[in-house]
């Protein structure tokens, strides 16, 4: 694999993983509560929703790898 590639890829990748450790340091309440008051309101689409869903999930997987 082109190392460019591969770094551009490592340097998303935490990014990605810096975001997510302050949205975890910096969220509170249930989630499962406040995706219910996303979709409630329209804030987010069920579309939306499920979609975040297959994404987390990939991410999951490859996580455990």
């Amino acid at each position: 694999m082109n190392p460019l590639f591969t770094q551009m890829n490592q340097n998303e990748l935490n990014g990605f993983m810096s975001q997510l450790n302050q949205l975890k340091q910096t969220f509170n309440g249930d989630p499962n509560q406040k995706i219910q008051e996303l979709l409630n309101t329209g804030k987010v689409s069920q579309a939306q929703y499920n979609r975040a869903v297959q994404t987390a999930n990939q991410i999951q997987r490859m996580m455990k790898i």
